[in-house]
């Protein structure tokens, strides 16, 4: 039975462009996924965009004479071009400037407004002296008062996990310029986290199968919520549709509140796009629709404990109760996928600092499918790992090159060489159905592993299948068979079938390079589809053009099962699938990336 499964996806910010640290955390493990999903037959909406609002915005275009918009719409289209290139199977990747994004986030608020968990509070808010712009908690920096760790930010402390204030931190500092906040008092609305701590409570007891790290995270928030400000002093942002709000011109909804909504604004964005404006419903009243989100551990915080109370609240179910809002009953997260961080030497990869590698440039330099592999073979899935271009190296030829790409080679070129097409199995031995029922098994093995997103697991089920077909053909030596031409047939039957198994298996995690084994296979058409990039013109906001990721996924031919070759489909002599990597740059890395220390 279909299910539809939504895969919520990370927005990056658009403030410059990503790198393969934050590729790893919310784009390859998101799209092996939902790629997984689709072949299974499962009804898969994948959602997200660049997240465009916010102080991060405006100190950007600051530093480039840009306006926010200008700055937003740059890095929009370098961003949507990166992950197109990367082959992320977006059903749509669209920005939180659409006009649709700013009425669905008022929407959302009004619904927590009415069922009373949006309160106004006077407190203090940081003001940079210099600019007298508000300054966001996380561009503001000190030491944690609770744990003592120097570089906690002013909205939570990565090193104990505790929600913070700005205020409470000691000698704290601006991370835009170094200079000393000043704090003023300011009246903020506040979403009241505290009224949701027994619902949060009891549905995180449910969460039984959330990786251990995520679940202990958010329990451990859970035991000491605050209110929290989802209002800023700022020009730049959604505004607020309360009398004596609306008006003014420094009060906007602070970007993490309406960047989370995004999830479900995107889904709304997609329905109308196509024609059927209530077919998001599909994924989000239906409860036998299942919600994946994947992400960073740095943002656990949102979407484990902050997204679910804002759910909760529009559906009048926490702990004050209340009326389910416009949209009706909304449903919470099944699962939070959290990576942890992809790092270089041991730090995490990051711009100001020079240690980064941007995606645009590893496409350029090797293609997508090694950066796809490497991410779910050898990435942060459970633990921070350490990229180093000697294990890129590694990987790249020994598994890719040297044990995949030279199984798809001389199979394909040996039956190209002896019949020209996919030969008969006529004369069949024990052998070669021990190899094709370890192949059929791993479907399951590999299936029940990708379902759990346990990414590293379900690939090295593959290349076992790699590995042993690869052992199948040196021990049965078809090359040495040509006075027995039956049995070569049979060997290389076999071989070919398998190797149209494991390119079903690797599919996920290697599109672009399944669509070369499937065409060498003397298939047609679409095997693995890729994302689009148009650009059309916003639904609400006539004259303004959004650039979005999208594609017709129901055309592929990929499905999650072994498929019988067809004998006597013509072969072609193949080419070789990828290209072995001077060694060399195990040691060094190509000239543009950084030197690691």
């Amino acid at each position: 039975m279909s299910t539809p499964v939504l895969t919520a996806v990370a927005w990056p910010y658009a403030n410059g462009p990503r790198h393969i640290g934050h590729v790893s955390g919310f784009g390859v493990p998101s799209d092996v996924f939902s790629r997984y999903q689709r072949m299974a037959g499962n009804q898969v909406l994948m959602v997200s965009g660049t997240d465009e609002h916010g102080t991060p915005i405006t100190v950007q275009a600051d530093k480039e004479g840009l306006t926010p918009q200008q700055t937003a719409d740059k890095y929009t289209r370098q961003i949507a071009q990166d992950l197109q290139g990367l082959g992320l199977s977006y059903d749509l990747f669209t920005r939180t400037t659409t006009g649709n994004h700013a009425e669905v986030t008022q929407q959302i608020f009004l619904a927590l407004y009415r069922n009373g968990y949006v309160v106004s509070k006077t407190g203090t808010g940081a003001i940079s002296p210099s600019t007298g712009r508000t300054l966001p908690d996380r561009y503001i920096e000190g030491t944690c008062p609770i744990c003592g760790y120097d570089g906690a930010r002013g909205d939570q402390c990565d090193n104990c996990g505790n929600q913070l204030d700005p205020a409470d931190l000691i000698n704290p500092h601006s991370r835009i310029n170094g200079e000393t906040p000043k704090f003023v008092e300011t009246e903020h609305l506040f979403l009241d986290l505290p009224a949701f701590t027994e619902t949060l409570g009891k549905w995180l007891t449910t969460r039984t199968d959330w990786r251990p790290n995520v679940l202990k995270f958010t329990q451990n928030l859970v035991e000491d919520m605050r209110p929290r400000p989802i209002t800023r002093d700022l020009d730049w942002g959604v505004k607020i549709p309360l009398d004596g709000w609306r008006d003014q011109p420094l009060k906007r909804f602070y970007v993490w509140f309406d960047a989370v909504i995004g999830y479900f604004s995107a889904s709304v964005e997609w329905a109308r796009r196509n024609g059927r404006p209530d077919a998001w419903q599909q994924w989000w009243t239906n409860p036998d629709a299942r919600g994946y989100y994947f992400m960073g551990k740095d943002n656990i915080t949102f979407h484990a404990q902050i997204w679910p109370a804002l759910l909760l609240g529009h559906n009048g179910a926490g702990d004050r109760g209340g009326e389910a809002g416009p949209y009706g009953t909304l449903n919470l997260p099944d699962e939070i996928v959290s990576s942890e961080f992809l790092t270089m030497s041991g730090s995490k990869f990051s711009t100001s600092r020079g240690t980064v590698i941007y995606v645009h440039d590893f496409l350029r330099e090797f293609g997508p499918d090694t950066l796809r592999y490497f991410i779910s073979v050898a990435g942060p899935e459970t633990q921070d790992t350490d990229f180093t271009w000697d294990e890129f190296v590694r990987r790249t030829n020994f598994e890719l090159a040297n044990e995949w790409g030279n199984l798809v080679n001389r199979s394909i070129a040996m039956a190209h060489k002896n019949n020209g097409a996919i030969p008969a199995p006529t004369r069949a031995a024990a052998a070669d159905e021990e190899l094709k029922a370890l192949s059929r098994k791993a479907f399951e093995t590999a299936g029940g592993h990708l379902q759990r997103s346990r990414f590293k697991l379900a690939a090295s089920e593959a290349m076992r299948v790699v590995t042993a077909a690869n052992r199948y053909l040196s021990d049965q030596e078809p090359w040495k068979l040509k006075d027995d031409p039956d049995r070569r047939d049979a060997v290389l039957h076999t071989a070919l079938q398998v190797v149209s198994d494991a390119n079903t298996l690797l599919t996920p995690f290697l599109p672009h390079s399944a669509q070369k084994v499937h065409e060498a296979l003397g298939g047609t058409g679409v095997w693995a589809a890729q994302p689009q990039l148009s650009d059309v013109e916003d639904l609400d906001i006539p004259g303004r053009i959004n650039p979005i990721l999208t594609g017709d996924y129901a055309a592929e031919q990929a499905r999650w099962e072994s498929v019988p070759i067809e004998v006597g489909r013509p072969l072609a002599k193949p080419t070789p699938l990828f290209a072995k990597l001077d060694p060399k740059l195990g040691e060094t890395g190509p000239e543009w990336a950084p030197i690691e220390q």
